[in-house]
């Protein structure tokens, strides 16, 4: 039986979490809006600053999802800098191999609830545009379109539409 766990990250992931990252961005190029090049191109003190954010800023909450102890899917959750009433979620994603198990909506989960505890009234993201099983999950979790679609990325011609759920309608 597979046990599965989704955790914060610590600063000793950042190895994991950058094979993972670059791993996300090699299977759904067009998901981000980072590219594999980009990311490719940072030094390793970078990664390791990024993910000591999570812990120590306050502001951050990264998780992985664990399959048997291997770390197999992450989201990023940062409350806005402009707007400490919203929480960005970002960077979801979950391995091929493991997909269809629930393992995007534990994540998704964990962030929202991250996002509850820290008194935000919205989370917000953005995905790519179609009846995706991302864009079904989201509506799942009742996140709701609004606003325009724009490029996921300057210069790209992948749309992103952005979704917002209100936490007040949530029980806690």
């Amino acid at each position: 039986m597979m046990q599965t766990i989704v955790r914060t990250l610590r600063p000793d992931d950042w190895p994991a979490y950058k094979a993972l990252r670059l791993r996300s961005l090699q299977d759904a190029p067009s998901a981000f809006g980072s590219t594999l090049a980009l990311e490719l191109s940072r030094p390793d003190h970078e990664w390791t600053e990024r993910v000591n954010l999570s812990p120590t800023s306050g502001n951050d909450c990264a998780l992985f999802v664990e399959v048997d102890g291997v770390p197999s899917g992450l989201v990023w959750a940062k409350v806005d800098a402009s707007d400490p009433d919203t929480v960005n979620i970002f960077q979801m994603w979950v391995a091929p191999e493991v997909r269809g198990r629930g393992l995007g909506g534990a994540l998704l989960s964990a962030a929202i609830n991250w996002a509850k505890q820290h008194r935000a009234r919205f989370a917000k993201l953005g995905v790519t545009c179609g009846d995706t099983p991302a864009v079904r999950m989201y509506r799942r979790a009742g996140f709701c379109e609004i606003g325009a679609k724009e490029p996921i990325r300057e210069g790209s011609d992948v749309l992103a539409q952005t979704m917002v759920l209100s936490l007040a309608e949530i029980a806690n």
